[in-house]
């Protein structure tokens, strides 16, 4: 019976608190990734959320990307680095994303109304008036991206805890001469 009583309080321990499984950690579902996407939503702890955009692709070969994060009232994110960088398919970074603009505002705000921000905060905590606060990253890639890619955003703490965050995955799509997120 001795040898059952570390297996039992792990399952007591974990029934206890918030029951977080992380969705699919890695976009792409298949090696070829042939699927578009529109948009990537990763869902957190605690209402927290972070999604994706397909980018808007340049005329000279650059591309810019949007990242998204929710916060719930109450909440607060911090991030374990403030870099974005672009890696090879699950492999090494071959760029450093940069950030063209941040701005947050309440989901209850007209969008217009906008605080644009200079610097990636370190912390993300929403607007005392609003239910949620979108935290929106506008990022550019200057050209030389290759067919496919990963967005490799910063894994994030929560109320103490570090949570990796979905790598995004993106592909040249000739029929639409657009970069895309793709599954």
């Amino acid at each position: 019976m001795r040898q059952y009583a570390p297996l039992s309080l792990l399952i007591f321990v974990a029934a206890c608190g918030e029951h977080y499984q992380p969705e699919q950690l890695y976009m792409a579902a298949t090696p070829e990734c042939r699927e578009w996407v529109e948009t990537s939503r990763f869902a957190l702890p605690q209402g927290v959320s972070v999604t994706a955009t397909s980018p808007v692709t340049k005329a000279d070969g650059s591309a810019e990307f949007g990242v998204i994060y929710l916060v719930p009232r109450g909440g607060k994110v911090q991030f374990t680095t403030r870099a974005f960088s672009i890696n090879q398919p699950k492999g090494p970074r071959i760029a450093k994303a940069d950030i063209l603009s941040y701005y947050q505002r309440g989901t209850n705000s007209r969008a217009e109304i906008v605080e644009v921000i200079e610097n990636v905060p370190g912390l993300l905590i929403p607007v005392a008036t609003a239910d949620e606060t979108q935290w929106r990253i506008r990022l550019g890639v200057k050209t030389g991206l290759p067919q496919r890619f990963d967005l490799v955003t910063s894994d994030v703490i929560i109320d103490g805890d570090r949570y990796p965050v979905r790598t995004f995955t993106y592909r040249w799509f000739e029929e639409r001469k657009a970069y895309g997120l793709c599954r």
